[in-house]
């Protein structure tokens, strides 16, 4: 029978080179906390749980996971990884097997993961990445038999050990019960006063207890961040490879450094993205979608051939496809646009549905409305759907003309073909085929001279 998983992440450190109130683990990257990055991997691994060791802040970080099914476990005194992970223990099975994570650690990836887990479940399991220029990481020592015998932290390293390009992901999978013991042997004599939990590696080659050093495929798996430089950093990393993976699928990026993720972003074929675009959320892309220069998207699903123009802000979007949007217009939530739709320039909307064919080409607002198939907007189109303490729907019919400089009272209904003349403000609902149009009189005074200042 196969020893259940279980995990136990680190996130109890405080990071005050971040110079934050927040916690180290809840630094954003891509728009989620380094945090989520970890549990995101962590879950896809299928553990029987998870258990978060939290001290710094812990209820700052309890309260942004409080839907999640996380076990939380408390590490008073920080006295190093050894012994937050000991804090965990007495909440593990022995007969299962442990994973263990860093909360501020976001860049691993699951197939890594798999490797290391893939090693026998009876055996202790060391993840290492070799780096070309392996700074202040930790250095993995081998025999000569290629066998992991130990890891030397750089403040403990001599000139030889510091040599190594071999470095300690920190990350490793032990059979609970074997763990248990090595943390029990834990010392903090060294030079951080603290029990290092990489020196359960040199306990199990001591008692006997064999050690596989896997080493991970990319070199990302130990990046973290311990400042806002560092943090920056990581954002880029990250963004590049997300960009990495959408050029893969066939995406046409401009210039793949000046497009940030974050989120989750499904395409088509033959999408085109331009350069300075910020994706959030959920994005969906249909194929053949062109999404222009400087534009955002939050949680839209666009149908195939939609086009963006640039610096066009797009949140909870559908598209049903062939529409045109922008330049600089704003659409919100629960915007809804059928097939081969226009809205164009400086235009917003808010919960409103245009049919398929139907054009708001500039200088409107449509909010809370529903509008028909083959509707034209003109220029300068209100829907006034707010009376100061409720929000009112305007509702107008398929094949309508609206003319430019027109407010639309809601509740109002604009019945199928009508028209509404330019500049009309229209309070009452509009009768189908006919035209609506409410004007003062034109009329010139004779005589008028402009009003002068006095001297």
């Amino acid at each position: 029978m196969q020893n259940s998983l279980e995990i136990v992440v680190l996130a109890a450190g405080q990071g005050k080179r971040m110079g934050s109130e927040w916690p180290k683990v809840l630094q954003p990257l891509a728009g989620q906390p380094l945090l989520s990055h970890v549990l995101r991997t962590a879950r896809a691994l299928d553990p029987a749980s998870i258990h978060v060791v939290v001290g710094h802040r812990a209820d700052q970080i309890k309260q942004h996971y409080a839907n999640d099914n996380l076990n939380w476990v408390q590490q008073d005194q920080q006295l190093g990884t050894g012994h937050a992970v000991q804090c965990a223990m007495d909440q593990i099975s022995p007969d299962s097997r442990v994973l263990v994570l860093y909360g501020d650690t976001p860049m691993v990836v699951q197939t890594d993961l798999e490797y290391l887990l893939a090693t026998p479940a009876d055996q202790v399991a060391l993840l290492s990445a070799r780096l070309p220029d392996p700074g202040r990481y930790g250095r993995i020592v081998r025999d000569g038999h290629d066998s992991v015998i130990g890891i030397v932290e750089f403040a403990d390293a001599d000139d030889a050990q510091r040599a190594i390009c071999e470095v300690n992901t920190g990350i490793l999978a032990a059979p609970a019960a074997v763990l248990a013991q090595g943390l029990d042997s834990l010392s903090s004599n060294n030079a951080a006063n603290e029990y290092y939990l990489t020196d359960v590696i040199a306990w199990s080659v001591a008692s006997g207890t064999p050690v596989n050093g896997v080493v991970c495929v990319g070199t990302d798996a130990v990046l973290g961040a311990n400042d806002r430089r560092e943090l920056a950093a990581l954002e880029r990393v990250y963004q590049r490879m997300q960009a990495d993976q959408l050029m893969q699928q066939g995406v046409h990026l401009i210039d793949p450094s000046r497009v940030d993720i974050r989120g989750n972003v499904s395409t088509g074929s033959d999408v085109f993205i331009d350069a300075n675009v910020l994706m959030q959320g959920s994005v969906s892309l249909g194929h053949g979608c062109k999404i222009g220069f400087g534009a955002v998207l939050i949680d839209c699903e666009l149908g195939a051939n939609t086009e963006v123009l640039p610096y066009s802000v797009l949140e909870g979007v559908v598209t049903a496809g062939d529409c045109s949007i922008g330049p600089f217009a704003r659409l919100r939530p629960g915007t809804r646009l059928g097939r081969d739709t226009k809205v164009g320039n400086f235009v917003e909307t808010k919960k409103a549905v245009l049919g398929d064919g139907s054009k708001a080409s500039h200088l409107s607002y449509l909010g809370d409305s529903s509008i028909g198939q083959r509707v034209n907007i003109g220029a300068g189109t209100i829907t006034c759907n707010y009376d100061g303490v409720n929000k009112h729907q305007t509702v107008i019919e398929d094949d309508v003309f609206v003319g430019s400089d027109s407010q639309l009272v809601a509740p109002v209904k604009i019945g199928a073909g009508a028209t509404i003349g330019a500049g009309s403000t229209v309070t009452k609902d509009a009768p189908a085929h006919q035209l609506t149009i409410s004007r003062a009189r034109q009329r010139s005074i004779d005589n008028w001279s402009k009003p002068s200042k006095k001297k």
